[in-house]
């Protein structure tokens, strides 16, 4: 139907078109605000009625976004958002930006974006776009999207337009914004990719468009295996060098002054996020499709993994040493979220490590300013508060264990007054280098 793609592109190039983003999470509500600075109306859809109430209310739940600009943009009516899906009518782009988690056996758990699908089924009408944001598997758009899609008797391509364009925001990154990062799309038909980049290329200054949606789905899956692979690599050689006596940050500095070949990634206890713990697991299930085995994929997920439990036999080690059991120890953890200086504690390495330390009769606290509570999760059921990081305080735990070292501590302060620091992240670094108050792990 030509007569759809030309009205959608002319929709776009006047701006009247409506953008809809399922799921006003980390992705969504950060793809909103710039879809709403472009000039384009757009309402966000989630099934969280908390988040949209917030949002009607001007008030952000991310660190990054102002509740100022929010209150601003909703009584402009430049953006509202709704748990009323039966409203993706309205709008001409839905960006799908649902959580792609994995089930209880590491493989993918696809019902949101199913469910999303479903959803927009129900209201598809001829020239609009939809666009997949979620990180999944090769295939997902095409093999499970499409077919949901057209159950509404529209055919994709033709009636309705179908695209792939993973995220790659980097929280925390000051250096490059949403904006700045060029935006991958792998269209169903060129048509697809065609739209895709026009309303995308208002709001990214860059477009890479990829032959099909597979391509831009294994992009993204590539980009985040890279750094599993290789942060597993200098985790495994971190366990290495603490038993030859090496410091393996010391080491990496050294390697970093060759300025071609090399690449620089970090130890620390566990990886967490929305991606990099997750995607691994996606491609080496996919691939068992194919009878391939991703051993080095798989390899890599595993020693990620085991670096919890490889901290907090460390930290027992330590206690050990001065004469105390875990058990019935005073354990104050610092830094819940997943990465220093952002609220997300998706997939957090802390949360295991509480877990794990509990389930070994451990006292343990946790202090975070970006995290002022944490509650129940899909993968944990803990509910706690964070205490404050006061020098009394300090000095009433057992051990200090850095876990996400963000830049607002102060660990002059911190090392002065505790009794035991596992570090994890080299955030005492060389300052503090000798300090018998301080262990690596």
């Amino acid at each position: 139907m030509s007569g759809s793609f030309e009205t959608l592109q002319h929709k776009l190039a006047d701006k009247t078109a409506i953008g809809g983003v399922i799921g006003l999470g980390y992705v969504g509500l950060p793809l909103v605000q710039h879809l709403c600075d472009a000039g384009y109306r757009v309402l966000g859809f989630d099934i969280d009625p908390a988040k949209t109430e917030r949002i009607a209310k001007g008030q952000s739940y991310i660190k990054h976004i102002e509740s100022a600009w929010i209150a601003e943009t909703v009584r402009r009516g430049h953006f509202e958002a709704t748990t009323d899906f039966a409203r993706l009518s309205e709008t001409d782009c839905i960006s799908i930006c649902v959580p792609t988690p994995l089930d209880e056996h590491s493989e993918p758990d696809l019902r949101y974006v199913v469910s999303t699908a479903e959803s927009i089924a129900r209201t598809l009408r001829p020239g609009q776009l939809v666009i997949l944001e979620s990180t999944t598997y090769p295939g997902t758009t095409v093999e499970v999207v499409l077919p949901i899609l057209e159950r509404s008797g529209l055919r994709g391509g033709q009636d309705f337009f179908l695209a792939f364009s993973p995220e790659r925001e980097d929280p925390g990154n000051t250096q490059y914004t949403i904006r700045t990062i060029p935006k991958v799309i792998g269209g169903l038909t060129s048509r697809c990719s065609e739209l895709a980049a026009q309303y995308y290329g208002t709001i990214f200054e860059r477009t890479v468009i990829v032959s099909t949606p597979a391509a831009a789905e294994l992009t993204k899956l590539l980009e985040n295996i890279f750094r599993c692979v290789n942060i597993a690599l200098v985790n495994e050689l971190k366990v290495l060098c603490d038993r030859m006596g090496i410091d393996i940050w010391e080491v990496i500095e050294a390697a970093s002054t060759k300025p071609f070949g090399y690449m620089p990634f970090y130890p620390g206890p566990g990886l967490g996020g929305h991606c990099i713990p997750i995607d691994p697991f996606y491609l080496s299930w996919k691939a068992r499709e194919f009878g391939f085995a991703a051993r080095f994929i798989e390899l890599a997920g595993e020693i990620n993994t085991s670096m919890p439990l490889y901290v907090v036999m460390r930290l027992m080690e330590a206690l050990n040493e001065r004469g105390k059991p875990v058990k019935g120890s005073r354990i104050l953890l610092l830094g819940a979220a997943y990465k220093k200086d952002v609220d997300d504690i998706r997939e957090s390495p802390s949360i295991r490590l509480i877990q794990l330390l509990r389930e070994r009769g451990a006292q343990v606290d946790y202090n975070d300013p970006y995290i002022p509570k944490i509650t129940h999760g899909r993968r944990h059921n803990i509910e706690m508060e964070s205490v404050e990081l006061t020098p009394e305080n300090i000095r009433s735990y057992d051990c200090v264990l850095i876990s996400t070292a963000h830049s607002c501590y102060d660990i002059a302060r911190i090392v002065e007054n505790a009794a035991l620091i596992v570090d994890t992240r080299n955030a005492t670094g060389r300052m503090f280098a000798g300090a018998p108050n301080i262990v690596k792990a």
